[in-house]
């Protein structure tokens, strides 16, 4: 072994000749005993076309027998192609809007901040949308902001009183009440900042399907002005609130409601930018000089704050707060620390309206207003019961919403 080691060692370009001249010569052999082979033409065999190397292209990858199919790719539904697909008809008459309950018709914008586009997608109903809303009567409105059709308002009180039929007995009205209570049913529409949307009548309509009432919960913003949520809930669901605990409200679908035969409700697919508004705030105060306005700034972050508004609270007393308040100042401050920007404008926007005041400042998360120089103390019933049955035989008079401080003590939870 040791000798074969030294001369392999001393004679390695020998070695090397010596072993390929040795494999070629097996190689050769082998092939030669192939070639020899009987085997064919005794046994007659042929490979078949699966595992002959000519059936498969050497260039292509093998294929896999059970390779699934690639997904389609996504597509957002804006982007959708409608062709032959007619556009949604809808006869619900009322303009579609994104917010029911925040967006004022009063109020005009002065421009958009993006031209138009449907927040519906392009071509999915037969409205075009203004920029502010998609109007029910006349199809080529140009305006950002149209009145609306009188008519259009006596449709909706004869859908709705086709849709409630009679009106509900106390025992009827009471059970229902109890159905919706927490811990019997978990059926619940939330209500946030943007108030009554347009996709939470799908939502409402969705729960009607299987129930005769729903239990909505109101937060934050629209709570200022509880009378309004109710009003624009019974004029666009056609539904009736029968209660109403604080910002729990239970709305009612009616004994002629038909789940088959539901309004075409088209659902918006994004949220619609908002349009331009005149200011809130102004550089000087109408009556006021600008030195004036600079120290009654100044003033009203320094006064004692009336109040500080939780994160999603319910706010339906703060009218009645302030309307106190300017009873012995002439100045208040609301602290709004830990709230959206947008949320305090949208509720000095609605103090401004509802008490009525001036708007000061918004400076410092807080919002400061003024009474005005002729101002005079308004009492038309706004302070709202924190519990209401609206079908009680003993209230006769349904737009008296006062109420005794002994009585709101007395309320339970709903």
């Amino acid at each position: 072994m040791s000798l074969f080691k030294h001369i392999t060692r001393q004679n390695s370009p020998t070695v090397l000749f010596l072993t390929r001249h040795l494999s070629s010569s097996a190689t050769a052999t082998t092939t030669t005993t192939t070639t020899t082979s009987k085997l064919h033409d005794r046994y007659t065999f042929e490979p078949p076309a699966s595992l002959s190397s000519s059936s498969q292209n050497p260039n292509e990858p093998p294929t896999k027998p059970h390779r699934k199919k690639p997904k389609p790719r996504y597509q957002p539904p804006s982007s959708l192609d409608r062709t032959g697909k007619k556009p949604i008809r809808s006869s619900l008459p009322f303009d579609f809007r994104f917010s029911y309950t925040e967006s004022s018709q009063t109020v005009r914008p002065i421009g958009l901040r993006e031209p138009k586009y449907s927040p519906f997608g392009p071509d999915r109903i037969d409205r075009p949308w203004t920029g502010v809303c998609a109007p029910a009567v006349d199809p080529k409105v140009k305006e950002l902001d149209g009145d609306e059709d009188p008519k259009l308002e006596e449709e909706r009180k004869k859908k709705r009183e086709y849709v409630q039929g009679n009106p509900l007995t106390n025992a009827e009205r009471k059970a229902l009440v109890l159905q919706c209570e927490r811990g019997k049913t978990k059926r619940q529409v939330n209500m946030g900042r943007d108030g009554l949307t347009h996709n939470m009548l799908i939502e409402i309509h969705n729960h009607w399907k299987y129930t005769e009432a729903v239990r909505i919960k109101c937060m934050g913003v629209p709570t200022v002005d509880m009378k309004n949520v109710c009003t624009q809930l019974e004029d666009k669901t056609f539904g009736k609130v029968i209660f109403r605990h604080g910002g729990t409200l239970i709305l009612y679908r009616g004994r002629n409601y038909n789940p088959r035969k539901r309004p075409v409700i088209p659902i918006m697919l994004w949220k619609p930018h908002e349009p331009v508004y005149p200011r809130l705030i102004k550089t000087t105060i109408d009556g006021l000089s600008i030195e004036e306005t600079k120290a009654m700034r100044k003033r009203g972050l320094a006064v004692p704050a009336l109040t500080k508004l939780a994160k999603n609270g319910y706010y339906a007393h703060l009218v009645s707060m302030v309307r106190d308040a300017f009873l012995a100042c002439e100045l208040v401050r609301i602290d709004c620390q830990g709230l959206e920007r947008s949320d305090y404008k949208k509720i000095g926007c609605k103090l401004r309206d509802l008490v009525p005041c001036v708007l000061v400042t918004f400076d410092k998360e807080q919002i400061v207003i003024w009474r005005g120089k002729d101002y005079k103390h308004l009492k038309d019933g706004y302070f709202l019961k924190d519990r209401e049955s609206f079908d009680d035989d003993d209230d006769n008079d349904d737009g008296d919403l006062l109420m005794d401080e002994d009585e709101e003590l007395n309320n339970t939870n709903l």
